[in-house]
């Protein structure tokens, strides 16, 4: 369970970011596996590990939800952050935050340099799919609609596993 949690969490990040690009939505499945997956490895750390961790994704949940009532984050963003939050321990979450919030400035930065580019030829029927996400993307981009911070949420919550797993397997490899 100790790398097989992190794998499964990673690939329903991903998923939810690769939702939130195209689509715009997060998937409730994907939230709803995602904290399973957490609380179960919470769980396997302990009542006491799962309790704080309940209550922290508590606490990521009511502080986002503001940002939503502003219309500055859509309510999946806020349901996947308080999921995966339901799988890391405190000093997880602190780094799944940071990492998160560092993404979400590059992800910004982008987004406004798409801004800048000139308007995107239309994509003929059947091409590529990557080429028809960067047409999607540059359309968008021109348009006052929110950015896929899924995508950043995902990217900082895969880079806090990728800390967490190497904390672990350096500690294991020291004792």
């Amino acid at each position: 369970m100790r790398l097989a949690a992190p794998a499964l969490q990673a690939a329903l990040l991903s998923v939810a970011g690769w939702n939130d690009l195209l689509s715009r939505r997060i998937p409730d499945p994907v939230c709803i596996a995602l904290a399973a997956v957490g609380v179960a490895a919470r769980g396997a750390a302990g009542i006491e590990a799962l309790a704080w961790s309940g209550a922290l994704a508590a606490l990521v949940f009511t502080v986002m939800v503001p940002t939503h009532a502003m219309g500055a984050l859509g309510g999946g963003d806020i349901k996947l952050s308080a999921a995966f939050a339901l799988g890391l321990s405190p000093a997880g979450l602190y780094g799944f935050l940071v990492m998160t919030a560092l993404a979400g400035g590059i992800l910004a930065m982008l987004h406004l340099a798409l801004r800048r580019l000139p308007r995107p030829p239309h994509c003929p029927a059947g091409a590529w799919l990557p080429r028809r996400v960067w047409t999607a993307e540059r359309w968008r981009a021109r348009q006052p609609a929110s950015l896929p911070y899924g995508i950043a949420i995902a990217a900082g919550g895969i880079a806090a596993l990728a800390a967490s797993v190497h904390g672990a397997v350096a500690a294991a490899g020291a004792g």
